[in-house]
C-alpha cells in the first residue's frame, strides 16, 4: 500500500506547476474538488482522499473512473485500491501487507493462511477476501477463488478487481461466455483496465467465430 501512496504523490508532484491549485485542506474541500471543471483540481482532490480518506469516501471516486482526464482516472483507480485496503485496524492492515508480500514472493500457502486469518479477525473486510481470492487463483484453486470473489462482491458490488478476477477464473476453466460476462461487468465499473478490455474483445471474436 505504501508503494501506491508514493506513486500517487510522485504523479501529483509531476502535475504541479505555477498554476497548480492548492491541495484541499479538508475532506469537505476534497469532495467538492471532485466536481471541479479543472482536471488538476480533481486530481488533487482524489490524491487527498487517497492519503486521508476512509472506506466511506470511495463512492464518489467511482465517477472519476470515467473522468475525461487520464490522470484523474488513474488516480481514482489507485485511490480506490488504497481505500479498499484500509480495514480501520492498523494491526490488521499490517497483516494484510504481510500476506501481499508473501503472495508476491510466490509463497502462496503462507499468503492464503495469512489472508484467512485476516478474514477470521474481520469477516466484513472485503479486501481480506479479495486478497485470498487472488492467492487461491495463483495456487490454481479456482473454485475456492471464485467463491471468495463472491464474498467480496457481497460486500462491495463495484469491486472491479473481484469482477475481473471472476472473469479470469472462468477463463482458466474455459468457460468463455461466463468470463466475457464478468469482464463486461468489470469494465462497466472501470473502463480503464486495458488488459481486461483486450481479453474481452478476444473473447467476443472467439464466440462470434464459433457461432458462424
Amino acid at each position: 500500500m505504501r508503494r501506491i501512496q508514493i506513486l500517487l504523490l510522485l504523479a501529483l508532484t509531476a502535475l504541479a506547476g505555477a498554476a497548480f491549485p492548492q491541495a484541499p485542506g479538508s475532506r469537505q474541500e476534497a469532495l467538492a474538488g471532485l466536481a471541479s471543471t479543472e482536471a488538476a483540481t480533481r486530481a488533487a482532490a482524489v490524491a487527498w482522499i487517497a492519503r486521508n480518506g476512509a472506506p466511506g469516501d470511495e463512492a464518489p471516486l467511482y465517477e472519476r473512473l470515467k473522468d475525461e482526464s487520464a490522470t484523474v482516472r488513474n488516480f481514482a483507480e489507485q485511490a480506490l485500491w488504497l481505500l479498499w485496503s484500509r480495514s480501520g485496524d492498523a494491526a490488521l492492515d499490517r497483516l494484510l501487507e504481510h500476506g501481499v508480500d508473501a503472495m508476491q514472493s510466490g509463497r502462496n500457502d503462507e499468503a492464503i493462511a495469512t489472508f484467512s486469518e485476516v478474514i477470521r479477525r474481520k469477516p466484513g473486510f472485503a479486501e481480506g477476501w479479495n486478497k485470498r481470492a487472488t492467492a487461491l487463483y495463483l495456487a490454481g484453486q479456482f473454485q475456492r477463488s471464485l467463491a471468495d470473489c463472491g464474498e467480496v462482491l457481497k460486500r462491495k458490488p463495484r469491486h472491479f478487481g473481484a469482477l475481473s478476477g471472476a472473469g479470469l477464473i472462468h477463463l482458466e476453466l474455459e468457460q468463455h461466455r461466463q468470463a466475457l460476462e464478468w469482464f463486461r461487468r468489470a469494465l462497466e465499473v472501470n473502463p480503464n483496465m486495458i488488459g481486461i478490455e483486450a481479453e474481452a474483445r478476444r473473447l467476443e471474436e472467439l464466440l462470434r467465430d464459433r457461432s458462424t
